[in-house]
């Protein structure tokens, strides 16, 4: 552990709900277009707008994933959101295919 906190993202809380509402959802709705539904509630989307709490790495992953985004734009303070969501994301990592367990 470190001496000093982990410094946070000012914009985040800002940047998740600007991805909610350009998609037109609700924080239940973005919760389930998440396939969060089991592990999130409401209320807990409502702190990380509010900037109350942070999002896990994989909750920011699925985030990028709904919105078409990379993960670093919605992160960095450095990087403003496009005004439009695309339609498609801007960047696909390369996909790697897991070697079968022998005897399969």
């Amino acid at each position: 552990m470190g001496k000093y906190p982990r410094r946070k993202q000012r914009h985040l809380p800002h940047k998740l709900r600007q991805i909610r509402e350009s998609l037109g959802l609700s924080q239940s709705e973005i919760i389930n277009r998440m396939g969060l539904a089991d592990e999130l509630e409401r209320t807990i989307v409502s702190n990380f707008e509010s900037g109350h709490r942070e999002p896990s790495l994989y909750v920011l992953l699925q985030y990028a994933h709904v919105s078409g985004l990379c993960l670093e734009v919605i992160v960095d303070d450095e990087l403003e959101m496009p005004k439009r969501l695309p339609r498609v994301p801007i960047h696909r990592g390369v996909m790697v295919k897991r070697k079968r367990p022998r005897g399969t």
